[in-house]
């Protein structure tokens, strides 16, 4: 007897997807963005199928990706923004308010979101994980959704 295994792929033909980037940190989120929107698009998805949200800051994301995820029209949505550690407390209070809001909205709507948030000490760290030494996590999370619409598609037939 053999185990049966599922899992998605990277090709998720006819879905929809909702990228809410943050203004915050610009120059780190708008490359996030881009690595996410040439992700999907090398993936098959159609530009007229990619639709972008901004928001202030990365405590605002939640809100934003809840009512979109809540509303039907989009199969994964993709949270993208950068909570760079200052000299006080308020890099704790950002950070985790925003993961706790961005999984709420996940399993409070059934549809993915895809965490592209990063929390770093310093804005070279966030640099590079926003497409120099580290990669590009904004591209790592478009990866992300892709897999879980496929998954979740062929969860349900």
């Amino acid at each position: 007897m053999s185990v049966r295994t599922f899992e998605g792929d990277f090709q998720a033909r006819d879905a929809r997807f909702a990228i809410v980037a943050a203004r915050f940190n610009g120059l780190v989120v708008e490359s996030l963005l881009a690595g996410a929107v040439d992700t999907l698009r090398r993936h098959g998805v159609e530009e007229a199928d990619i639709h972008v949200y901004k928001v202030p800051g990365a405590f605002e994301l939640p809100l934003v990706v809840r009512r979109l995820a809540a509303g039907g029209r989009y199969d994964a949505v993709i949270a993208l923004g950068a909570v760079i550690r200052g000299a006080t407390p308020h890099f704790d209070h950002v950070a985790g308010e925003c993961a706790k809001g961005l999984s709420r909205a996940m399993l409070d709507t059934g549809v993915p979101v895809a965490f592209g948030v990063l929390t770093t000490d310093t804005i070279e760290q966030a640099l590079e994980r926003a497409g120099t030494k580290a990669g590009n996590k904004g591209a790592d999370a478009a990866l992300t959704a892709l897999e879980m619409v496929s998954l979740l598609r062929r969860m349900e037939g």
